[in-house]
C-alpha cells in the first residue's frame, strides 16, 4: 500500500523502553500461581459462591521473617551493622562466623577503608600536575601497590595439608549445602578478604531489596482486599504505623485501610459505599466505569494511588491528585461494584496524553481487562476529537501492553481497508492513536518499507489471519462498546 505522505519522525529503537508509571501486566506473571484464600463471610451473611475464585501471585517471598539456615536464630548480620538478618546471604552461621566475629570484621574494614582513603587522597595530590592522557605510564605509587599485591598473593600456602583436607571434607559432610564451605588457605588472604567484602556488600544489597534491613522500609507483604488476599510487589508510602504491620485490611469500596480484620468487619457493617464515587459514564453488562475527580474526591483518589503503588514499580503520584481525573473500572454482582482496575488522566495535558498511570488489579490480570482500559482511554480521546498517547517514557511492560493493543488496532484497520493508497494521518484520525505510535508499531511488525523514494505499508495477510483467529476465539465479552458510553468531556480539558 502506498503512503501519500511521509511518515512522522519516529523515535529510536530504545526510546520507548524506559521507565514510566504505565504498567498493565503482572511483573511476575510467569510465577507459579496458587488459588486465593477466601475470607470468612459468615458475619456478613453474603453469598459469593457464584463468583469465580481468583489466584494469588508472587509466592516466592519469605513472609515468616526468619533466616532459613538450620539452627540460626536470625540474630546478627554478616556486615556487622544490623541486629537481625532474614536471608542466607546475611547469615553469619551460614558463612561459618559468629555474630561477634562479624562485628570485629566491620571495625577492621572501617579502619582499612580510612587508611585507603588517606592513601588515595595523598596520591591525588601527587598526581595533580600530571596530564590526563589515555596511554599514560603508571605512577610510582601504582607500581608500588602492584608489587605489594603480588607479594601478598604469593603468601598463599602451596597446598592444603591432609589434616586440613579431612577437616574440610568433614565440614562438608556434616552441613552439606546448609553451610558455606571452609575457604581458609584455599587462596591468598588478600583475595579471600576481597571476597568477604564483596559478600558483605552483596548481602546488605539483597536484604535492602526485600525491604527487611533498610530503616523505614515498607513491611507490607499482603493485603486483604474484599474476598482476596493479595501479595504485594513493591513499596508504597503508607503511614509508618500501618507499613510495619506486614498485612493491611482494606475496604474494597471506599479503599480505607485498617490494621485488623476486626476493624474491617466493623467498618464493613456500617460502610454505605457500594461503588466508587463520581459519575458512572459507562455500563455494559456487569462492567462499569466511573469518572472520579481528584479534586472532589481527594481521599479516595489518594487511597487508590497508594493501593496502586503496591503493584507498580515506577509510580510517583500519591497525594497531589487534584489535577487528575481517575477512570475506575468495576465488575458488579449482588454485593456491589468491585474494583477491576483504573487509569488516571491529566485534566489539562499539554502533550495530549490520554493516560498518566494505568493498573489492573492482580486478581483480574491476564483476563483482557488491561486492553479494555487502554481501549476505553482511546474511546474518550475519540469523543474529545483528539489524538491520544500514553505518558512517556513507557516502562518495558507498558510498552509490551500498548504495542499489543496498537498491533490489534492496525490489523483491524488494514483488514477493513479496501483502497490502494493509505495515509498515516487518516489512520490516526480514525483510531485516535498518535502517528508516532502507528509508525513505530508498523516498524516493529516489519510492515513499513522504504522503496524507490516512497514509503510502503506491507499488508501482511499472515498477521491479519492470526489476529482474526484470536478474535474469533476470544469472543466479544471483553470489549468496549462505544454506544454504552454516556459522557461529555469535562470543561477545560
Amino acid at each position: 500500500l502506498l503512503l501519500d505522505e511521509s511518515p512522522p519522525r519516529t523515535p529510536t529503537g530504545n526510546a520507548l523502553s524506559s521507565e514510566s508509571d504505565i504498567d498493565v501486566s503482572s511483573p511476575n506473571a510467569s510465577h507459579d500461581e496458587s488459588l486465593a484464600k477466601e475470607l470468612s463471610l459468615k458475619d456478613s451473611g453474603s453469598d459469593l459462591s457464584h463468583r469465580p475464585k481468583r489466584r494469588r501471585f508472587h509466592e516466592s517471598y519469605n513472609f515468616n521473617m526468619k533466616c532459613p539456615t538450620p539452627g540460626c536464630n536470625s540474630l546478627g548480620h554478616l556486615t556487622g551493622k544490623h541486629e537481625r538478618h532474614f536471608s542466607i546471604s546475611g547469615c553469619p552461621l551460614f558463612h561459618n562466623l559468629s555474630v561477634d566475629e562479624c562485628k570485629v570484621n566491620l571495625q577492621t574494614r572501617a579502619s582499612s577503608r580510612d587508611k585507603q582513603v588517606e592513601e588515595r587522597t595523598l596520591s591525588h595530590r601527587q598526581d595533580e600536575n600530571r596530564h590526563g592522557t589515555r596511554h599514560q605510564a603508571p605512577t610510582e605509587r601504582q607500581m608500588r601497590y602492584k608489587e605489594k599485591v603480588t607479594e601478598m598473593r604469593k603468601k598463599r600456602n602451596s597446598g592444603l595439608l591432609k589434616e586440613q583436607k579431612d577437616q574440610y571434607m568433614d565440614h562438608r559432610q556434616s552441613h552439606g549445602n546448609n553451610r558455606e564451605p571452609l575457604l581458609e588457605n584455599i587462596t591468598s588472604d588478600y583475595d579471600l578478604e576481597l571476597f568477604r567484602k564483596a559478600q558483605a556488600r552483596a548481602s546488605e544489597d539483597l536484604e535492602k531489596l526485600q525491604g527487611q534491613v533498610a530503616e523505614g522500609s515498607n513491611m507490607i507483604k499482603t493485603i486483604v482486599f474484599g474476598r482476596y488476599e493479595l501479595d504485594t510487589w513493591y513499596h508504597s508510602p503508607y503511614p509508618e504505623e500501618y507499613a510495619r504491620l506486614g498485612r493491611l485490611y482494606m475496604c474494597e469500596f471506599c479503599l480505607k485501610y485498617m490494621k485488623s480484620l476486626t476493624i474491617l468487619r466493623r467498618h464493613m457493617a456500617k460502610c454505605v459505599w457500594k461503588h466508587p464515587p463520581g459519575d458512572e459514564i459507562y455500563r455494559k453488562g456487569n462492567i462499569s466505569v466511573f469518572e472520579v475527580d481528584g479534586k472532589k474526591n481527594k481521599i479516595y483518589c489518594q487511597n487508590l494511588c497508594l493501593l496502586a503503588k503496591l503493584f507498580l514499580d515506577h509510580k510517583t503520584l500519591y497525594y497531589d491528585v487534584e489535577p487528575f481525573l481517575f477512570y475506575v473500572m468495576t465488575e458488579a454482582d449482588n454485593t456491589g461494584c468491585h474494583l477491576v482496575g483504573y487509569f488516571s488522566k491529566e485534566k489539562n495535558s499539554f502533550l495530549n496524553y490520554n493516560v498518566s498511570c494505568i493498573l489492573t488489579m492482580p486478581q483480574y490480570m491476564r483476563q483482557g481487562y488491561g486492553k479494555m482500559l487502554i481501549d476505553f482511554s482511546y474511546l474518550l480521546s475519540k469523543v474529545e476529537e483528539k489524538v491520544g498517547s500514553p505518558e512517556r517514557p513507557l516502562s518495558d511492560l507498558g510498552l509490551i501492553s500498548y504495542r499489543s493493543y496498537w498491533k490489534e488496532v492496525l490489523l483491524r484497520y488494514l483488514n477493513q481497508f479496501q483502497g490502494k493508497e493509505i495515509s498515516i494521518k487518516e489512520i490516526s484520525q480514525e483510531t485516535a492513536v498518535n502517528p508516532v505510535d502507528i509508525v513505530s508499531t508498523l516498524q516493529s511488525l516489519q510492515m513499513l518499507k522504504y522503496w524507490k523514494g516512497k514509503h510502503l505499508v506491507l499488508k501482511r495477510q499472515d498477521l491479519i489471519d492470526d489476529w482474526k483467529a484470536k478474535e474469533t476465539k476470544r469472543g466479544s465479552s471483553k470489549t468496549i462498546e462505544p454506544t454504552a458510553l454516556k459522557w461529555t468531556p469535562p470543561k477545560g480539558t
